[in-house]
């Protein structure tokens, strides 16, 4: 699929609007790791390393997403193939 450099932010917020609806809150940190889906003190949280760029930053929210379980949202089949070709992408 292809994606213009423009949608990129656009898909971002769609990605964290997802994880609200599940519960998940989106960190973008400063730091040397790469991101991912854990559990803070019973909270779900996804961090981000704000330093990655945009499409690693799809990249790691949709892998989240997929972990998280988002089979039984209504997601677009736009959206659900940008999260199911993201997540693939390691």
């Amino acid at each position: 699929m292809k994606i213009k450099e423009k949608e990129f932010e656009e898909i971002i917020q769609e990605l964290k609007a997802l994880a609200a609806q599940l519960g998940a809150e989106v960190r973008f940190e400063k730091g040397d790791f790469k991101g991912g889906y854990c559990i803070l003190k019973e909270n779900k949280v996804i961090v981000i390393n704000k330093m990655a760029n945009l499409q690693r930053k799809m990249v790691i929210l949709s892998m989240a997403l997929k972990e998280l379980g988002i089979d039984q949202l209504y997601l677009t089949p736009r959206m659900r193939e940008i999260i199911d070709e993201m997540a693939e992408v390691k």
